[in-house]
């Protein structure tokens, strides 16, 4: 027998299900978040949920938002369950699963985001937290700088009293608190981008500019951006785990999420409002976020890469398979060893060796089942945050890119769309028709590839990684990617393919 999760149900939850420890009509919110995904509900509603259940600050509960028609999927969904979620940590012999319940409520999503910006007017708001993709930040990935030509910007400029944006609807309700006297919330990134806060900043001001130079002006001057580094894997939900958790826990839950054990979050204190007493529940707070920020990237975020594009044309599922196939975990440990860390500059208290072996493990763990198609998602946005600032450090001090410059020949083979095998592979980006076309040109001429100058940039024009890459992608397409990397496994350090 299950039971559907509610609150009318948390007193009754099934024998080794966590529930909060708090009364949730006792709590008031302090925080609007644009984005509910699984990240978000297995991070930060998480720490929120861990800070109330020890009876602090109960006056920081969620409301959720989105600005995309999908979200109301989303929220439709948390609605018929009180705004509740099970969060199920998962590790090889142990599932744990929790009920969370600090969000409070999810504002309707509207084509013209007027639910939205009235709840961020609303002066018990304090933060704006958004997890939006690294792809939502309007950023050209050849300078890293914001796009004010992008359409969907130039529409906000244009229409500013029905913006279409996360940015436009949080400008439109600073506004609003402006003209009102009610003090600016602080805009909290919590996406996996360099330099999140700076880059939110840079959206919302940079939108503010296109329309009025004192209004940015005020932004930049009263409004917190504070710079944050987040990680926990929490892949997405498929009917099989939803099955899972009914069957294993006789609960019934509509978008339940499952993750690994391990969380992360460090983060500037800087914040125009006040904020949660996070660090009581594990937050580091310091000065030195981009050191932890950049190791996270490379070496987490950028292990993912080189794993994804080998397993998917390994045909490979999952990211625990991967790791379990030598070739494949040998080219991330090598590529990490003599290529990515040597460019990570010092991070306080960390040994780099140390979590590259933790990061190791994490992507082992058999229950998480991370699939390699998520890992490949969004390439041509990942590519030039998680992978490219290491070739370009590396081109900058004139050392060896054989490694990286593999990676993105297998990038580009993957694009091509089919593995070894002559399976059917699905590319899932934004820029998808435009990538294979390249890819497919690239197998006669690999140039043609790195003429992508929004991904490559000045990358491209480095002879260094044009040779290493063209010498990478002819391998693969000559000898296959099992021969491809075995070579590179045996190869010394620096040395060409």
């Amino acid at each position: 027998m299950t039971m559907k999760l509610s609150l009318a149900a948390l007193p009754a939850l099934p024998a080794g299900v966590a529930r909060p420890r708090y009364r949730r009509d006792q709590l008031s919110p302090g925080v609007v978040h644009i984005g509910v995904g699984n990240f978000h509900r297995a991070h930060q509603a998480v720490y929120l949920d861990d800070l109330f259940n020890v009876g602090r600050d109960h006056d920081w509960a969620l409301i959720g938002a989105g600005v995309r028609a999908g979200d109301a999927a989303m929220r439709a969904t948390l609605r018929a369950q009180d705004w509740l979620t099970t969060v199920v940590e998962m590790e090889p012999g142990a599932r744990r699963p929790r009920v969370t319940g600090a969000m409070i409520d999810f504002a309707e999503v509207a084509a013209d985001n007027a639910p939205l910006i009235a709840a961020m007017a609303d002066p018990r708001i304090r933060i704006v937290s958004l997890t939006v993709t690294e792809g939502g930040y309007y950023i050209n990935a050849a300078t890293g700088a914001f796009d004010p030509a992008h359409p969907e910007i130039a529409a906000d400029a244009a229409s500013p009293g029905a913006p279409v944006t996360a940015f436009g609807a949080i400008l439109a309700a600073l506004e609003r608190r402006r003209a009102a006297g009610v003090r600016p919330f602080t805009v909290m990134s919590c996406d996996n981008i360099p330099g999140n806060g700076h880059v939110t900043q840079n959206a919302v001001a940079g939108l503010a500019a296109l329309r009025d130079a004192a209004l940015a002006d005020w932004i930049n001057a009263e409004v917190a951006f504070p710079n944050s580094m987040v990680d926990r894997i929490t892949p997405a939900t498929t009917d099989a785990r939803r099955a899972s958790l009914a069957t294993d826990h006789g609960l019934e839950d509509g978008w339940p999420v499952f993750c690994e054990p391990f969380r992360q979050w460090v983060m500037e204190d800087r914040f125009c409002l006040g904020r949660p007493a996070f660090e009581t529940v594990g937050v580091t707070f310091s000065d030195q976020v981009a050191a932890f920020e950049l190791m996270k990237l490379r070496i987490l975020n950028g292990g993912h890469a080189a794993i994804a594009y080998p397993a998917a044309l390994l045909d490979l599922a999952y990211a625990h398979d991967a790791m379990a196939h030598p070739l494949v975990s040998g080219f991330m440990g090598k590529l990490a060893r003599e290529e990515v860390i040597p460019v990570v500059p010092p991070v306080p208290g960390v040994d780099l060796g140390a979590y590259l072996a933790l990061i190791e493990r994490r992507f082992a763990n058999t229950e998480i089942a991370d699939t390699i198609a998520r890992l490949c998602f969004d390439g041509s946005n990942r590519q030039p945050k998680f992978v490219l600032p290491s070739t370009r450090d590396r081109l900058a001090k004139g050392w060896p890119v054989t490694g990286l410059a593999l990676e993105s020949a297998l990038w580009c083979r993957y694009l091509h769309g089919e593995s070894d095998s002559g399976a059917a592979i699905a590319i899932e980006d934004v820029n998808a028709a435009r990538l294979q076309e390249a890819a497919r040109a690239a197998r006669a001429d690999p140039l043609a590839f790195l003429a992508l100058d929004d991904i490559f940039g000045d990358v491209a024009q480095a002879p260094a990684f044009r040779d290493a890459f063209s010498a990478a992608l002819a391998g693969l397409w000559r000898d296959g990617v099992a021969a491809t990397l075995s070579r590179y496994l045996a190869l010394p350090p620096g040395a060409a393919l």
